[in-house]
């Protein structure tokens, strides 16, 4: 059996590194599932869900002109359509082209930073929906003059704090 881009063909694990596992697919031929493609959910530990000698069956993503071969067990499981991504009919009731690039956050940065009775509790749930669009634009007006005015006042205590420590003789300089 040859192999080819985008095939699926059965394997035997022979090696486990951190970064992966090496499949044999016989015929001498020898690729690599690196770590992110071995599961749809996450892997900390390779060896939790492979072992050497296990059967699997991958797919081929790459072969590499040095005859390095790149494989996927989680892309060689068939999934059916159903289970597609739940924010597509979110997308489409939307009047944004397109919200998929970025995931929305329904979670607001606390600001009672210092008070333990809100520590572990630095993001509470906001509704956004409910602004009206002269709010949303209010609101980012006082946001982006408040970052401005803290960026400031940030770099002004930073060069108060550095020019004296540039080094050289004599006292500091203003």
């Amino acid at each position: 059996m040859s192999i080819e881009v985008g095939s699926k063909v059965p394997g035997k694990v022979t090696g486990i590194t951190n970064f992966g596992a090496f499949i044999d697919l016989g015929n001498g031929k020898t690729g690599l599932v690196h770590i992110s493609e071995i599961s749809d959910s996450f892997v900390k530990d390779i060896h939790d869900v492979l072992s050497v000698g296990d059967e699997v069956t991958v797919k081929v993503l790459t072969i590499g002109t040095d005859g390095k071969i790149g494989l996927s067990i989680r892309k060689a499981v068939d999934q059916p359509e159903a289970a597609a991504p739940t924010s597509a009919p979110s997308a489409a009731t939307s009047s944004r082209p397109s919200s998929s690039s970025r995931p929305s956050s329904n979670y607001q940065r606390s600001n009672d930073r210092g008070s333990s009775s809100s520590r572990g509790q630095g993001y509470q749930k906001t509704n956004h929906s409910s602004y009206a669009q002269k709010d949303k634009k209010e609101d980012f007006d006082t946001l982006m003059s408040s970052f401005l005015k803290d960026s400031d006042d940030r770099l002004t205590s930073l060069k108060r704090n550095t020019e004296g420590k540039r080094g050289g003789r004599g006292g500091r300089r203003n």
